[in-house]
């Protein structure tokens, strides 16, 4: 209670310092301030493009200048008004955002980053050789911003409107991340095979946080030119695209307050190094950058997270929100009729090269029927679960679900016709809590827009998801663990957590790679018996599973796999006469 009004009062003072800085500052540090904040606008971008979506970007200098541009242009060439400049920025910068992230994020490593130091050049210079725009002199006597009977001429009638956008910007970022939109751009960094497979569109994930943060930095532009009233390229270049990520991640690149703290830190630092390191050496150079250098090679090496996690250790951690169980719940799929034919699957192989991991496999799964899919390390069976459900698409052979071909659709169309899976090697988001991790499940079960989310409209929808949610995790036996760290629990309670989020998603069709794989005696029953229960529900279950005794206690129908090749079909005590079974898994009997 003491460390949650200690947050309280921090909060209050820190809006209050807001409000006095412009009347007892002297203009200096009223400037700096401007700075900060307009500095903070575009760290704010980088903080959800790379922090959260794991995308790194050196370009962002270049939509500054885009915003600041298209509004110098406008206002001193057609004499539009400055506010109707905005939106006009902000159409040019989403087209050219779009249009480079349609190239740019096809690439992935090292490649990504080359490709917006690329496109960030090219602007750069762009600006500086159009002679529309001024060339490399610039475009003078942009007209300053009016509010109601206001002029804003000076920083300190400035300070308001700038510390007002970004104060704005850290709340709709924040909404937006806490959201279903902002579970599906958060899984983008390290778990973008399981988001697919969960129905999220990756693709379209990034391109919206790559345009949010252009757009972001457009802003930021568009206030620079109204405070400066001139612009030229020299702002807008790849060495402040790369200030722009010092500040990001020196603040805390995963942190929404973070990128105010960057910014802060950086832009006062570089200040007083430009004042005293001249002094110093005893001549001028941008002698800075070598010190940034130097800062960033020691904030990657001892202070990763940046420098907001280190404050926050001071403040309370925020509350859980808990979870409101009387929302409305959320429709529900009509499942096939018990015993009708769910998945086909014909003549599939899949080819790595020159190894064959699948070769001409066959089967079929009913409605309300428990198949498992068993056989030696190495037998092949993950690959079929990935042929099937699309993440790793097979290369020939047939699958048809529910009715319809599927070997050729995506991951995220296969899961929206109801198939939902978990995986062999456990895929979840480790920073997120249980209850975020399951719910990325129920992505498709929910309509509202990043731009609903923003504004806080989804709240009636996120409520029902967080609910659904809740509801699968209390079936799977982990209430008492609804809050906490995925990464914190142990691997076999990690595992429910997936089968969990799989049944957020409503399936007909449930995919298991290695379920009960570190579950406890009385955890494997209390699995055994959830599985039971939702075959009764008419749910068919795929299910590859070690643990003979789970299996053949459990499984309707028993498939056998070796090389790659199906060895044997039949009910479970068939299997377990087989004497071509006994021989491939359990290496001959006497």
């Amino acid at each position: 209670m003491k460390r949650a009004a200690q947050g309280m009062h921090f909060l209050l003072v820190f809006m209050a310092a807001l409000v006095l800085a412009p009347l007892v500052l002297p203009e200096f540090y009223v400037t700096l301030l401007n700075y900060i904040g307009l500095y903070a606008i575009v760290a704010l971008g980088l903080v959800m493009l790379t922090g959260v979506g794991g995308l790194t970007s050196f370009g962002q200098a270049a939509f500054v200048g885009l915003g600041a541009y298209t509004s110098a242009y406008l206002t001193t060439v057609h004499g539009v008004s400055p506010w109707l400049t905005l939106p006009a920025g902000l159409l040019v910068t989403a087209a050219v955002a779009v249009s480079l992230g349609l190239v740019t994020l096809r690439l992935s490593g090292h490649f990504l980053p080359l490709g917006t130091i690329a496109w960030g050049i090219s602007l750069y210079y762009l600006f500086g050789n159009l002679a529309a725009l001024g060339g490399h002199t610039g475009i003078t006597g942009i007209p300053s911003l009016q509010l109601f009977d206001l002029e804003l001429k000076s920083g300190r009638e400035f300070f308001y409107l700038i510390w007002a956008v970004l104060l704005l910007i850290v709340l709709a970022t924040r909404n937006l991340l806490d959201s279903r939109e902002g579970r599906a751009i958060r899984a983008l960094r390290g778990g973008s095979l399981m988001a697919e497979a969960m129905g999220v569109n990756t693709p379209r994930a990034k391109i919206v946080i790559f345009t949010v943060a252009a757009l972001y930095a457009s802003v930021s532009g568009w206030l620079y030119a109204h405070l400066q009233r001139f612009v030229n390229p020299t702002p807008f270049s790849l060495t402040q695209g790369i200030e722009y990520l010092f500040m990001a991640v020196v603040g805390g690149v995963a942190h929404v307050w973070g990128a105010i703290v960057g910014a802060g830190l950086i832009t006062i630092l570089k200040q007083w190094l430009q004042d005293w390191l001249p002094r110093l050496v005893g001549e001028s150079g941008n002698f800075e950058v070598i010190v940034f250098g130097l800062l960033m090679i020691f904030v990657l090496q001892r202070a990763r997270d940046g420098v907001w996690p280190i404050v926050m250790r001071w403040f309370p951690k925020p509350v859980a929100r808990v979870i409101a169980h009387d929302s409305q719940p959320l429709a529900r799929r009509s499942l096939p009729e018990s015993g009708s034919l769910l998945l086909e699957v014909k003549d599939a192989s899949k080819r790595f090269g020159g190894l064959v991991a699948n070769d001409r496999v066959s089967f079929t799964v009913r409605a309300g029927e428990v198949m498992a899919l068993i056989g030696p390390n190495g037998a092949g069976k993950s690959t079929m679960f990935n042929g099937i459900s699309g993440v790793d698409p097979l290369s020939s052979g047939a699958v048809t679900f529910r009715g319809k071909r599927i070997e050729s659709l995506l991951a995220r169309d296969i899961a929206r016709l109801g198939m939902s899976r978990t995986f062999q090697h456990v895929r979840l988001l480790a920073g997120m809590s249980v209850i975020e991790n399951v719910a990325i499940g129920a992505h498709l079960r929910g309509r509202k827009s990043f731009v609903a989310a923003a504004c806080r409209a989804d709240r009636h929808e996120e409520a029902r998801l967080l609910r659904e949610a809740a509801v699968q995790i209390e079936r799977c036996g982990l209430a008492e663990q609804m809050y906490e760290a995925t990464g914190s629990l142990p691997l076999g309670r990690q595992r429910l957590v997936e089968i969990a989020r799989a049944l957020a998603a409503d399936p007909c069709l449930l995919l298991l790679d290695e379920p009960a794989a570190g579950l406890r005696y009385l955890e494997k029953q209390a699995l055994a018996d959830l599985l039971r229960r939702l075959r009764a529900e008419g749910i068919g279950i795929l299910l590859v599973e070690h643990d003979m005794d789970f299996v053949m206690g459990l499984a309707d129908r028993v498939v056998v796999m070796e090389f790659g090749r199906k060895l044997a079909v039949g009910l479970p005590e068939e299997i377990q006469r087989n004497p071509a079974v006994v021989e491939a898994y359990l290496g001959g009997v006497e």
